[in-house]
């Protein structure tokens, strides 16, 4: 990542609206990369906190996101469908709107009725920690990060590059496109699905009878494994609503290899344990150590806006990613980069 006001974003003005965790650290790395931005949130002690950080925090949203040429919207869950509709009449039709939830299936819906998918566009950035607040955010917090970006078709494929140019430069994101239906159904078994486990475990071991000589003897894999359960409730509780359907289904997948093992141990069949614990054991081999092949993609500016929507959202589907959006001469060029098969 660069510090500073280099590179084609220089000079950009961005807003940032909810300063907890993600918010705070998405402000805190703007200000760190000399852009003129602010924060706001609802909370005024939440507010002096960001000012002591040498961020400035105006007292209201209007003064926050007046005149700004980007605004993330980073408060809770239940309240982004009503924050970005205020926003929206709050800023300029050219200002590029974005969010950090972690499900996005209803804010994509929202903005839709809205009438505003030419200028929002739907995020996740896939990160964070058990603590809260901004306190405990950190300039470095996203680095690096795999930032899902949701492009509608059409005009809304304007703020999708420029956002994507913007997230790579800054925050070395890798962003990953997608439907907002596939992000919501990837996110329940690859974060939302872990915190259901972490929680069940946890609060297993809360109610255990030996609880104090449990967490004695918890070593790695018990503090990896309930490591999410430090979560605030509220904030789990809001994801998991959220994403309800998808969650409860992809819990019934997890319950039913679950089961297999159950009933392996069960019947003391030692193969099929081995069989299980061999493929899980591929998927965790998997994400340590993935490789993947770069290509470049190119569409004309103005061309079939649709397919390349539809090469964005394939791209996120096969767990690929962009590492640039460069707009030149009529010509959008993408590098992407695409998982090697095991």
């Amino acid at each position: 990542m660069t510090d500073g006001t280099t590179g084609r974003y220089a000079g950009v003005r961005a807003a940032v609206i909810g300063t907890g965790l993600i918010g705070g650290s998405v402000l805190l790395r703007l200000a760190e990369a000399g852009l003129d931005v602010v924060g706001w949130d609802p909370d005024p002690a939440t507010r002096e906190r960001a000012q002591h950080r040498g961020v400035v925090a105006p007292a209201t949203i209007e003064q926050a996101v007046a005149g700004r040429d980007v605004v993330f919207l980073c408060g809770p869950l239940p309240t982004l469908a009503g924050t970005l509709a205020l926003v929206a009449e709050l800023t300029a039709p050219g200002c590029v709107l974005t969010d950090v939830g972690s499900t996005k299936v209803e804010v994509a819906e929202a903005a839709d009725r809205l009438g505003l998918t030419d200028r929002f566009v739907p995020g996740h950035p896939m990160a964070g920690a058990e603590s809260a607040g901004l306190t405990a955010a950190s300039p470095t917090l996203l680095a690096g990060a795999a930032w899902v970006l949701c492009p509608a078709p059409g005009a809304a494929t304007d703020a999708f590059r420029w956002l994507t140019g913007l997230l790579v430069e800054l925050f070395d994101a890798r962003v990953v496109p997608m439907s907002a239906s596939a992000h919501d159904s990837a996110a329940a078994l690859a974060s939302h699905v872990p915190h259901l486990l972490a929680g069940a475990l946890a609060g297993a071991t809360q109610r255990a009878p030996l609880r104090d000589a449990v967490l004695t003897l918890a070593a790695g894999s018990f503090s990896d494994g309930t490591r999410v359960a430090g979560t605030p409730a509220e904030r789990t509780a809001n994801m998991l609503l959220g994403n309800r359907d998808r969650v409860l289904h992809e819990l019934d997948e997890v319950r039913g290899f679950l089961d297999g093992l159950a009933a392996a141990l069960r019947a003391d069949d030692a193969p099929a344990l081995v069989a299980r614990y061999a493929e899980a054991r591929a998927a965790r081999s998997a994400l340590s150590g993935r490789r993947f092949v770069g290509q470049t993609r190119e569409f004309a500016v103005d061309g079939d806006h649709d397919a390349e929507v539809t090469w964005l959202r394939g791209l996120g589907d096969v767990g690929g990613h962009l590492t640039g959006c460069q707009v030149d001469s009529g010509t959008v060029s993408y590098t992407a980069w695409l998982p090697v098969a095991d």
